[in-house]
């Protein structure tokens, strides 16, 4: 049986190959792979076993990824803010704004997931080998995420204290760089170069995850039966509905009583935006259109559209970096019984929000994101695997909010600014032709 679970997966890996060359989408190939992963587990039962291997080599692979990543991705974004007056001025409003309305996402899908009881029903044991954890004392959490070794902290996989030392190394280069920039350029020039190496190197990490996908949902079906994954469509709903929440609330609140404009009015003005983005499911591919609706629609001035919307691609991923790490960590431990505390969601709200301004912008942000935040929390990541088989459907509505959280910290940075034009905005017309040019 063996024998037959192996050829029977060089079949599969073959077929996903011939789909990748046919340009089927990635997504899909995803998602197929989690469907074939699930009936051969189902078939052949625990001698199918052995393909976990080939899981168990992609969650390595991950792993690998997240200490370099998120060191190079905060440093470089600090340091993007090459003009000291919108490092002091725009820059901390800006940052300030997308770390609050992270924190507000987090707690939305911890609300929500606990609310669905996402995960609940799911019989897989944690590993035997592992340790209990000890929930140590808040003031013990806050302390620790201050390192006293960087380097051996990162070797630990310890994520909190290696965010909290990439950002002061950040900001101490962006402000060498004003009054040494000669000095300080070869260091900013070998952050950006590593990064965009690290963004390669997940790229090609990523290519892997339908491979990843079918060896550990084979597993899984081959330990638990089919009926492991029919809380699946928990998560789905959970994640859809913790983003409208996100979308109706915080940020209908920060357009209405903030910037004090109709926020039905503004959906109406961005939602070329939103649908590119839940079309496209990319930040950045959307990036034209945005910076194109802000000025010509919305009324933004160009200099705060231009500032605030590519930094938000980068940084502002309240979907892919609060709500939804939130709701996967709460399934991952329901569905490995693990029980969390206040301790818990603290760590939880703290790791996603600070995390989200360090791996967004990079292919796979939410699975990047979310490795992170399982790993500051100690929960096991093979508890991902079956949510990624289903991360096409929940990609297109996270970056549809993503997006539009980008335009409402546009709206809300410009009103504080005096960048915003009031009447242009509540008047009808709009540059449609402009707009259609730059789709």
């Amino acid at each position: 049986m063996m024998l037959v679970s192996l050829l029977v997966s060089l079949i599969v890996i073959g077929f996903l190959l011939f789909l990748k060359r046919k340009k089927v989408s990635f997504g899909l190939r995803v998602m197929i792979a989690m469907l074939v992963g699930v009936a051969v587990g189902a078939v052949l039962g625990n001698e199918a076993e052995i393909v976990g291997l080939l899981g168990d080599a992609y969650i390595h692979l991950i792993k690998m990824l997240v200490i370099p990543l998120v060191v190079t991705a905060i440093i470089s974004s600090i340091t993007s803010l090459k003009d000291p007056a919108q490092l002091r001025k725009l820059g901390l409003k800006t940052i300030g704004l997308f770390l609050l309305t992270a924190v507000i996402a987090s707690a939305i899908g911890i609300l929500v997931g606990n609310a669905l009881q996402v995960g609940v029903g799911m019989d897989m044991a944690p590993d035997p080998s592992a340790e209990p954890r000890e929930i140590p004392p808040v003031t013990e959490v806050l302390l620790d995420m201050i390192p006293d070794n960087p380097v051996a902290e990162a070797a630990e996989g310890q994520i909190l204290p290696v965010i909290f030392f990439a950002m002061f190394i950040g900001v101490a280069i962006t402000i060498e760089s004003q009054r040494n920039p000669d000095s300080v350029e070869p260091v900013k020039r070998l952050v950006q170069s590593f990064s965009k190496v690290m963004f390669r190197v997940t790229k090609i990490v990523l290519k892997l995850t339908p491979y990843g996908v079918y060896g550990l949902l084979v597993r899984v079906a081959a330990t638990h039966g089919l009926s492991t994954l029919l809380p699946l469509m928990e998560v789905v709903v959970a994640v859809y509905l913790a983003c409208l929440i996100h979308l109706l609330f915080t940020y209908g609140s920060l357009v209405g009583f903030v910037a004090k404009v109709n926020p039905i009015r503004f959906l109406k003005k961005i939602w070329p935006v939103m649908v590119v983005a839940f079309s496209t499911r990319s930040s950045y591919g959307t990036l034209p259109v945005t910076l194109k609706t802000l000025t010509s629609r919305v009324k933004v001035s160009e200099k705060v559209s231009s500032f605030v919307a590519p930094l938000g691609a980068t940084m502002n991923m309240d979907a892919c970096g609060g709500l939804y790490p939130a709701i996967v960590a709460i399934f991952v431990a329901n569905v490995f019984h693990m029980d969390l505390g206040m301790v818990d969601y603290l760590i939880l709200v703290t790791t996603a929000t600070l995390a989200s301004i360090g791996t967004a912008g990079v292919p796979g942000t939410a699975s990047i994101m979310t490795t992170v935040v399982l790993t500051g929390m100690g929960l096991p990541l093979e508890g991902m695997a079956m949510v990624l088989g289903i991360d096409a459907l929940l990609d297109m509505g996270r970056t549809a909010v993503n997006v539009t959280g980008d335009t409402v910290a546009s709206l809300v940075i410009a009103d504080s600014e005096d960048e915003f034009d009031r009447e242009a905005f509540n008047r009808d017309e709009e540059d449609e032709l402009e707009l259609n040019e730059a789709i």
